[in-house]
């Protein structure tokens, strides 16, 4: 395409929009150069608002420490003042006395946080301390110039930090007079000092400290800084300090503080050379009248702030820059973008209608399919079921043959009491005969129940369970077996099992279950000697545990391999039935049947569900 002649118009038009572009770099430059100016005030005071909110926090946190730390030895001198040893010491100058309060003192210390405790007669020398051991024993010294002891026998109590003269360590005296006002027998003194403190407040590697009332630091963890002052002291101040050698022969001299501006910030030389910047923070001490000061940097934060405040703004002018130059551009160009924006949206709307067919052609197909899926599933789950059905009636031929299995049992228990009904009435004993009349009646009882299930096989049902005395049934299962191992049964020995113990199923087919169980372990060891098999039962919380086990000869592996397929038998008369019948059932009532086999003989467990669980 050729491009369009120039006009006079279009000249007009460049020189304007070139005048529009030149004063709208003017405004930009401005406003930039405004906008950092505010942003650095703003980042600043905003960095400063955080570090002293945040060095606040940080400060309580650490007077809270403080204050906890001094009230746990404050009660010591009040209890000692009371203390019938320490007043006896006092009272008396027996050398006895005196040496029994330094080892109750030095047990004390042992004890506690405090490091010295020492007890000062009326004149203020000390007559028994906690360190009588060491050389810097304060025993034996005069300790009447000190502040603690004048005020404590003037007041009744004291507190007052303090240089030792002896031990050359600082620290905080508590002192508590002994004895009434009119005739006090003396002080008793607890030095507490403040080292852990100290070197917990410089892991943080932020100065911190704590001033007196004449601005003298006290505690400190900077060791540098300590006995030196936050202002310069009066000369009065210095004169009394000097003169109660308080602080020894410290300097007292200024902290290396040059406030920058207001109150809070000031520059201070680091002990090891170097100059920073720190916001101070100052909090009173409850309870005292110190006061502690921490010193949080204020340079990197303040720095970040302001780069961070700075950032910001020339992204917001870079925003609106480029805001304003789109619109700029957006303006010139508008009859030609306009043309060209009509266009796109036709053939945008000309897209979405096509996509929009071709996705509710889509979705048609996917509603198709899916119904296709639901029908076949549906016409699955028919085939399914009649394929078990057809299953079920396939295997019905085999579950006759172990019915006629099962019902032999039975069937042989009639014929021996019938046998002994006959001779029992041919000697007139209707009584034996009637018995055993009954056990044959309750045997037919039980061919009925075990042809019934043949029934309920055909037609997709089993018997219903319900809770079931366990002694009832292997009592059952070993009344079966009577006349078939006649003489051999005291080879199977039962454990005793609880009384009422009660398992889900039926007793009919449970009974099946352990006649197989007990007739193959007793077959198992038929040709041994030492022949046993051991029935034991483990209840659960849920479930009830039958083992039968025997020491026969085990079970070959091609055997065990498919133990509980039908026709699977090792015996030479036997069907193979008669364990595929025991784990169909167990497994009808929720249960499972489990064999272990070795040298020693097998061992199967029946797991059966707990009726009151």
């Amino acid at each position: 395409m050729n491009p369009l002649p120039t006009t006079s118009s279009q000249i007009a038009l460049d020189r304007a929009t070139r005048r529009q572009w030149v004063a709208f770099a003017i405004a930009v430059l401005v406003l930039t150069l405004a906008a950092l100016h505010a942003a650095g005030l703003y980042g600043r005071a905003s960095a400063l608002s955080g570090l002293e909110a945040q060095g606040r926090i940080d400060a309580n946190l650490k007077v809270a420490l403080l204050q906890a730390v001094l009230e746990r030895p404050r009660a010591l001198p009040f209890l000692l003042s009371r203390d019938r040893d320490v007043m006896e010491a006092l009272a008396d100058t027996d050398a006895a006395r005196r040496s029994f309060l330094d080892r109750k003192l030095e047990e004390l210390v042992a004890g506690t946080n405090a490091a010295v405790i020492y007890a000062i007669d009326g004149k203020g020398a000390a007559i028994a301390a906690s360190n009588w051991r060491e050389p810097t024993s304060f025993v034996g010294n005069d300790y009447s110039f000190r502040a603690y002891f004048s005020r404590a026998m003037a007041e009744g109590t004291a507190e007052h930090f303090a240089l030792g003269s002896v031990s050359k360590r600082p620290g905080l005296y508590i002192s508590h007079r002994i004895g009434p006002a009119a005739a006090p027998l003396g002080v008793i003194v607890v030095k507490m000092e403040f080292d852990q403190l100290e070197r917990d407040w410089h892991e943080t590697q932020r100065p911190s400290y704590v001033v007196d009332a004449n601005h003298v630091v006290l505690i400190t963890s900077i060791p540098s800084w300590r006995f030196m002052t936050t202002q310069p002291l009066p000369a009065e101040s210095l004169a009394a300090i000097r003169e109660s050698l308080q602080f020894g022969e410290a300097p007292l001299a200024p902290l290396p503080f040059d406030p920058v501006e207001g109150s809070l910030l000031l520059r201070a030389v680091q002990p090891g050379g170097g100059a920073e910047t720190y916001l101070r923070i100052i909090a009173p001490v409850a309870s005292t009248p110190w006061h502690f000061e921490y010193l949080v940097p204020a340079r990197g934060a303040v720095d970040a702030g302001m780069r961070e405040a700075r950032l910001l703004a020339l992204v917001a002018v870079g925003a609106v820059t480029l805001i304003a130059a789109l619109w700029l551009r957006r303006r010139q160009t508008a009859l030609a973008d306009a043309a060209r924006d009509q266009a796109a949206r036709e053939e945008l709307e000309r897209r979405v209608i096509e996509r929009t067919r071709d996705l509710s052609l889509a979705r048609d197909h996917l509603q198709a399919e899916i119904a296709d899926h639901r029908e076949t599933e549906t016409k699955l789950q028919a085939v399914q079921e009649d394929l078990v059905q057809a299953n079920r009636l396939a295997i019905l031929g085999q579950v006759a043959a172990g019915v006629a299995h099962e019902i032999n049992q039975p069937l042989a228990t009639i014929r021996a009491y019938a046998d002994n009904a006959k001779v029992f009435l041919t000697r007139n004993r209707p009584e034996p005969a009637k018995e055993n009349l009954d056990l044959i009646a309750g045997l037919t009882d039980r061919i009925a129940g075990i042809t019934e299930d043949l029934k309920a096989l055909a037609r997709k049902g089993r018997t219903a369970a319900e809770p079931v005395v366990l002694q009832e049934v292997i009592d059952g299962a070993i009344l079966l077996l009577r006349s078939r191992f006649t003489g051999r049964l005291e080879r199977l020995i039962v454990a005793p099992l609880s009384e009422g113990l009660r398992v889900t199923g039926n007793r009919l087919r449970l009974e099946q279950v352990f006649i197989n169980l007990f007739q193959n372990a007793l077959e198992a060891v038929e040709d041994r000697a030492d022949g046993r098999v051991t029935v034991s039962i483990a209840a659960g919380k849920s479930d009830v545990v039958v083992s039968v086990a025997d020491n026969g000869p085990g079970l070959p592996a091609d055997i065990l391999a498919s133990l509980f397929e039908p026709f699977n038998t090792s015996k030479e008369k036997g069907l193979g039935l008669g364990l595929v019948i025991a784990k169909d059932i167990v497994s009808d009532y929720g249960g499972r049947l489990e064999v272990e086999t070795g040298e020693r003989g097998a061992t199967f467990r029946v797991h059966l569900r707990k009726a009151d669980a």
